[in-house]
């Protein structure tokens, strides 16, 4: 065999090791990999764990961004393609499993952990504390003046007010707009449909005064909007939880323990700050995360 062919065979071989790397995750000795969504939070979230887990106990951890969207990291969690991941209890409004239709947060979560555990065997912990879901906002000098807390406080002045809101959501079915108005009552004077993107600085700039945000959005804190109570429970709760392989949960019950730290202990707030430090401030999501470690205490190296 040619140097320039041993060459080319290793330069294969390497690649295919890569290959199976991922796609057997645990298979590769103690090495735990975690994917993530494209958003910054579960990147964030990503390396709280790996940094927890590798602090706490001898294994290793491999973080695979971007997978798109929260379906694909549950695909890729059943394939045994990732050992873990942060996944939301509305997720089971995507037809995975036969489901009871409530929008209570403890009953959707609980149906999360008993259904995907039974059907996919995945272990869904409890929530991390806070849900990443629709919420409308408006500017804080606005909600301070007129008393704004939850989002019945403002059918008073509805009729005057101008919607800036995502382009999708206005035509949804089940948590759209033609719902929204039939559980508050009320609708507002006029809608603006737009790019997500676009509406925090649209009620920033009082182009409209009242936006459909999401609720952990480091805009939110950018723009200095103040998120309104749904008190009539109309969005599905999106509580986030990490989730962690049956198989991998048995094999490496240390995981499970060290990750336990955080549940319930992580508000939106709290996610909102973190998310604004990297997406605003432009620092690594490895470094906001170690940061919030070692600020907490949870931390056992030095």
């Amino acid at each position: 065999m040619t140097k320039q062919r041993r060459t080319l065979t290793a330069g294969i071989m390497a690649l295919l090791v890569a290959m199976t790397t991922f796609l057997t995750g645990c298979g590769t000795g103690n090495q735990i990999i975690i994917g993530t969504q494209t958003f910054t939070e579960t990147k964030i979230l990503a390396e709280m764990y790996k940094g927890l887990i590798e602090d706490r106990s001898d294994l290793s951890v491999k973080v695979i961004p971007d997978l798109a969207a929260s379906p694909l990291v549950l695909t890729s969690l059943r394939k045994g393609e990732l050992d873990m991941g942060t996944l939301y209890s509305g997720e089971i409004f995507n037809g995975y499993f036969p489901i009871e239709e409530t929008k209570d947060r403890e009953r959707v979560l609980q149906q999360a952990q008993e259904g995907f555990k039974k059907t996919f065997d995945l272990v869904w912990m409890d929530s991390l504390g806070f849900e990443n879901t629709y919420a409308f906002t408006v500017r804080r000098q606005l909600a301070e003046e007129r008393g704004y807390k939850k989002i019945s406080d403002v059918e008073k002045d509805a009729d005057n007010l101008r919607l800036g809101v995502d382009t999708t959501w206005m035509e949804r079915p089940s948590d759209g707009y033609p719902a929204f108005q039939k559980a508050y009552g009320f609708k507002f004077k006029q809608e603006y449909p737009m790019e997500q993107s676009l509406v925090y600085q649209a009620a920033s700039n009082q182009q409209v005064d009242i936006v459909l945000a999401y609720s952990t959005d480091p805009r939110l804190k950018e723009y200095d909007l103040v998120t309104l109570e749904d008190d009539k429970q109309f969005f599905p709760p999106f509580d986030a939880s990490p989730v962690i392989r049956g198989e991998v949960a048995k094999e490496y019950p240390e995981i499970q323990q060290v990750v336990q730290e955080l549940i319930g202990k992580i508000d939106a707030q709290t996610m909102i700050d973190l998310s604004y430090q990297v997406d605003i401030e432009k620092k690594s999501e490895r470094e906001v995360a170690m940061k919030y470690l070692e600020d907490q205490g949870y931390l056992t190296k030095k």
